[in-house]
């Protein structure tokens, strides 16, 4: 109370102060800038500006500023009323120990002032101005919040008032195509041997086609020139073009038939010998997949091709000759 009193106590301040002098901050490159702008302009050639990658050149200023020569590039030299001692904002900046200094570092790099908002906390108090009711009011549809997801008060929701248009159809089938120009450029380069059944787990580990096998794979007729030597493959559909082309180098395409846990136990069987379970039997075509497929895929990946009967090959054939025999 005395030290107050007697107007002591701004004495004891300014003896701590003493005792302990502030730090001083890092001046960044953009606050250099800043602090430049405020010299007058026809800066000399000598002195560049500051960037981030190049320090302010401390040395040479102070040598520049305290040189008495009068054809100093300063430019306060060329103001008469300005005296010969810089201002004191470039005395401020030039007195910084500039030089043992990065203009740019990491260790300071952070967000602009109120760029970070805290996380708002409800229902945590009155004190708060966001608790009992945390800002939704008392009672009411609002406040409960058990409106479902696209009410909209009571009128027609949008998703009422836009019409329909057109359909998924539940029985289209997605198939990953492959040519046979591939398959060409992969026995060429010793991936497949020709001499065995190219089954869809061939194609997909010699990476002839993705990973993503849906409903099986279509055989396309790309590159079909390429193949000059009979091959025997199984796959889920062919072309037309591709099979006359296999058929003329003496080889056989044939259609089978996966469903999904077949292509499974097709391609990833070490997955049902992971969970100690056996590979399931191969499943039969649904009726409106009969006349599209030639047999039922066969598990483990077969690696001999089954010889097609000779009914197989020219099923119109036959189908007259029934006809006849009926007809007789």
């Amino acid at each position: 109370t005395r030290l107050w009193a007697y107007g002591s106590v701004p004495k004891t301040q300014n003896l701590l102060a003493a005792a302990h002098p502030p730090t001083p901050k890092p001046v960044m490159w953009r606050q250099q800038l800043r602090l430049l702008a405020a010299v007058p302009a026809r800066r000399g050639p000598h002195l560049p500006l500051p960037t981030p990658l190049a320090p302010f050149p401390v040395a040479q200023a102070a040598a520049i500023a305290t040189s008495s020569s009068p054809s100093s590039p300063w430019p306060w030299r060329f103001l008469p009323s300005v005296p010969a001692r810089p201002p004191h904002l470039a005395d401020a900046l030039l007195t910084r120990k500039m030089s043992t200094m990065a203009l740019l570092r990491l260790n300071d790099l952070q967000d602009s002032p109120g760029r970070k908002h805290k996380k708002k906390r409800k229902g945590r108090g009155i004190g708060s101005g966001k608790g009992k009711t945390a800002g939704r009011g008392h009672k009411g549809q609002k406040a409960r919040g058990t409106m479902k997801f696209g009410f909209e008060g009571g009128q027609t929701p949008l998703r009422r008032l836009l019409p329909k248009r057109g359909f998924k159809n539940p029985f289209s089938l997605t198939f990953q195509p492959v040519g046979l120009g591939k398959i060409a450029k992969l026995i060429n380069a010793g991936k497949i041997d020709s001499g065995e059944l190219i089954t869809m787990k061939t194609l997909k580990d010699t990476g002839a086609i993705g990973k993503q096998i849906k409903d099986g794979v279509r055989l396309m007729g790309r590159g079909a020139e390429e193949i000059q030597w009979p091959i025997h493959l199984e796959v889920s559909r062919v072309t037309a073009r591709a099979k006359a082309a296999v058929e003329s180098a003496g080889g056989s395409v044939r259609k089978v038939y996966y469903n999904k846990l077949g292509f499974r136990a097709l391609l990833k069987p070490e997955w049902f010998e992971k969970k100690g379970r056996l590979l399931p039997r191969a499943a039969r075509p649904p009726p409106k997949q009969l006349d599209k497929v030639d047999s039922i895929g066969r598990l483990p990946a077969p690696t001999k091709p089954i010889p097609f009967l000779p009914e197989e090959k020219d099923p119109e054939k036959d189908q007259g000759s029934a006809v006849a025999q009926t007809a007789s």
